[in-house]
C-alpha cells in the first residue's frame, strides 16, 4: 500500500489569473481533486458509500512558496497524516517537475459524516485500514524518499 499518492497536473489556461500565474484558488481545487482521486484509488469512496457516509472538508490550510505558470507540469502529492474519531488530516505538496521546486504545501482536515444528515460519524476500521499513515515524525524522510524514487528519477525535458 503506497503511503504517498501522486497526481500530475498540467497547468491549463483557465487556471491562470490576472498576474499571469496559477490562481491561489486552483491549488485548493487541486487539493480536493487529488484527495478524491486518492480516496477512489484506495477504495475509500466506495467503502464510505457502502456505510452511508461521505467526507466533508472542515478546513484547508495552504502556504505558497513559488508561482506556477501556464503549461507547467506539476506533481501533486498527498498522504493521510492522522486519524481521530471522526476526523482525518491529509497533507499535500505541489512540485514543479521541470526544476523540482516545491511550489506550495497544504493540508485539509476532513470530517467523516452520515451522507444524509451530515452528522459526524466515527470512522470505521474498514475505512481506517485502507490507508497507511505518514506520521509527522516520518514525513520529511518519507517524502524525500518518494521524491527521489518516483519524481526525480523521471526524465522531464
Amino acid at each position: 500500500m503506497a503511503q504517498i499518492y501522486q497526481h500530475t497536473q498540467v497547468v491549463p489556461s483557465q487556471a491562470i489569473d490576472q498576474n499571469g500565474h496559477v490562481n491561489n484558488v486552483e491549488y485548493v481545487r487541486w487539493m480536493q481533486q487529488t484527495a478524491e482521486l486518492h480516496s477512489d484509488h484506495q477504495g475509500c469512496t466506495q467503502a464510505s458509500r457502502k456505510v452511508g457516509a461521505t467526507w466533508v472538508a472542515r478546513s484547508h490550510k495552504i502556504e505558497y512558496f513559488r508561482p506556477a505558470w501556464l503549461s507547467e507540469e506539476i506533481a501533486i502529492l498527498t498522504w493521510v497524516s492522522n486519524w481521530r474519531r471522526v476526523r482525518s488530516l491529509r497533507k499535500y505538496k505541489f512540485v514543479r517537475l521541470s526544476d523540482r521546486s516545491i511550489l506550495a504545501a497544504g493540508e485539509t482536515e476532513w470530517i467523516f459524516v452520515d451522507a444524509q444528515s451530515f452528522r459526524p460519524l466515527t470512522i470505521p476500521e474498514t475505512i481506517l485500514s485502507l490507508f497507511e499513515l505518514v506520521c509527522p515524525t516520518e514525513e520529511a524522510a518519507k517524502l524525500e524518499n518518494f521524491l527521489r524514487e518516483q519524481i526525480w528519477s523521471l526524465n522531464h525535458d
